[in-house]
Parts: C-alpha cells; sequence; structure tokens
C-alpha cells in the first residue's frame, strides 16, 4: 500500500525583500503552516526564486540576465534551507524552480525534489515560453524523468510542459500518477492555459494533477513584475471523483495552501471500472491516420 499523501501546493507571493534572513523566515513559517495541517508533500511555483533577485544592488534586479548570473552565489544556500526543512519535517518537497547555470554558462530552468533521507533530485523544463527563449535565454533541458519519492514515482511538468501532452503521457507509462506543475504566469489567459492543459493531462492520463503558481506584482523584476494563477489539485472525472475535475483550487490573489489527501492506489480502479477509460484508450488514437 502506498502510504497516505497529503498534497499541499502554495500560491505564493513574490516579495521585495531586505535580506536573506527574511527569505529564510518566510519560507520556514509558510512550511510550518503546512506541516501544522499535516502536510507531508509541498509544492512551491516556478521561478518563485526569483525574489531572490532583490538582495542585489538595483542594477542586478533589474538586470534580466544580471540577476541570473548572481543568484548563481544563492543556489547552495537555497538547496540547504529546502533540503534541511525536509529532513527536519519528514517530507518531500518540489521547491518551485531556480535558473541554474550550466556548464556552457547557459541556464536550466530546474525544479528540485527534496527528500526526507537528505536525497535531492530534479527536473528540468523542457519547453520553454518565447519570453525565455526570446529575452532570458534560458535553454530547455534535455531529460525527461520520473522522481522517485515514499508515495511512489512523481513526474513534474514546469509549467508550459504541462500543455504538451506526450510529456505527461511517458512519465504516466513510466508509473507516475502524480504530476506535478510549478508555475508563474502574468496574464489570465497565461494562467487559463497552464489550467486547461492540467486538467486535460488529469483527464487523459486518470491521474492527478497539482499546480501551484505565483502571485502579485513585484515591479522591480521584468522577470516576474506580474503574476496570475490559482493554486489547484485536478483529478478524473470518473467515478469518486468530483464531476468538474476539480478536487481543491485557492482564491484569487490569497497568499495561501492549497491542500488534500490523494488516494494514488484508488486510481488503479477508475482505470479499470471507471464510466470511460481515457488511460487505457491512449492508444487507439493512435490506429487512424489523414485521409
Amino acid at each position: 500500500m502506498t502510504p497516505p499523501l497529503r498534497l499541499a501546493c502554495t500560491q505564493y507571493r513574490i516579495d521585495f525583500l531586505s535580506d536573506w534572513a527574511t527569505y529564510e523566515r518566510k519560507i520556514r513559517s509558510l512550511v510550518a503552516e503546512a506541516v501544522d495541517r499535516e502536510a507531508n508533500f509541498l509544492l512551491f511555483p516556478e521561478y518563485f526564486s526569483m525574489e531572490l533577485a532583490s538582495l542585489f544592488e538595483e542594477r542586478v534586479y533589474r538586470s534580466l540576465h544580471g540577476q541570473l548570473e548572481a543568484m548563481q552565489g544563492l543556489l547552495a544556500d537555497f538547496k540547504a534551507l529546502f533540503g534541511t526543512l525536509a529532513r527536519q519535517y519528514g517530507l518531500h518537497i518540489l521547491a518551485g524552480t531556480f535558473p541554474v547555470r550550466q556548464p556552457d554558462h547557459s541556464y536550466r530552468n530546474r525544479a528540485y525534489l527534496f527528500r526526507p533521507d537528505g536525497s535531492d533530485d530534479w527536473q528540468d523544463k523542457l519547453q520553454m515560453t518565447r519570453f525565455e527563449n526570446e529575452q532570458w535565454r534560458i535553454n530547455a533541458g534535455t531529460e525527461l524523468k520520473v522522481l522517485d519519492t515514499a508515495f511512489g514515482k512523481v513526474g513534474v511538468a514546469i509549467c508550459y510542459d504541462s500543455e504538451f501532452p506526450l510529456l505527461a503521457r511517458r512519465q504516466v507509462e513510466a508509473g507516475a500518477n502524480l504530476i506535478l506543475v510549478p508555475s508563474c504566469t502574468d496574464t489570465q489567459a497565461g494562467f487559463n492555459r497552464v489550467r486547461i492543459g492540467c486538467q486535460a493531462r488529469a483527464l487523459e492520463n486518470q491521474c492527478y494533477v497539482a499546480q501551484s503558481p505565483t502571485i502579485g506584482t513585484a515591479p522591480w523584476s521584468e522577470a516576474v513584475d506580474v503574476n496570475t494563477g490559482r493554486a489547484a489539485i485536478y483529478t478524473p472525472v470518473d467515478y469518486g471523483y468530483p464531476d468538474d475535475g476539480v478536487l481543491a483550487m485557492g482564491e484569487p490573489g490569497q497568499t495561501q495552501w492549497v491542500m488534500a489527501t490523494l488516494d494514488l492506489d484508488a486510481l488503479a480502479e477508475v482505470r479499470a471500472k471507471g464510466q470511460v477509460f481515457n488511460h487505457r484508450d491512449w492508444d487507439g488514437q493512435l490506429r487512424f491516420e489523414t485521409i
């Protein structure tokens, strides 16, 4: 039996920070709140780490490329903080994403998973938006993974990745029953594209998909100046699940945790005895050619 998974997805407000201690207090307070509500798996958003750029002088945090370079000096502290919290509280934490410089001096948008035993893993974003490609020059990753946890394998689809069905399908076929989607979108349309992608992935794979967005405004940052979204946990649309496939969703504009307890083992039941067999019938669509 898979142990019960109590998932918490945050709607994370981007702040201007006075120092590292302020950031650490913010993160520790958020994690403690989730633990008080009995969460054992936490999901943070894409690019939520970019508020750390505010720790540098103005010429750095207002420079798209300057902030990426400066933030590399904080990566070890960032990883140490979330690794410590995972061990301290016995949590799995998908710590949103951090732009990580590669040996060739390019950057990847990387999501780190921290486990209670002190180990960690990562998934890079694979499909890059126009802003990332054309202005920020953050490159696509090259590996699609499933990450091992005490609850089984999970997939990570970073924001835009959630809009491409074959990525999630390959993760599900490799054993993932939960897809985690850290996101960062500046418009309602952008949020809805990711939301629709998340719900479609949950429907077609008869799995759970969870989204965690940044929220609020940060006029000092060209990278994360406007943030729009709602955290949510999506399910199959079938027997035993909500009729709209929405297990939980946050209130617009509020800093909060959106939480639910997930029964990953029960997905096998709906895949075998549901009203429909989206998961099983996936290959049926591959039989046809356009004429």
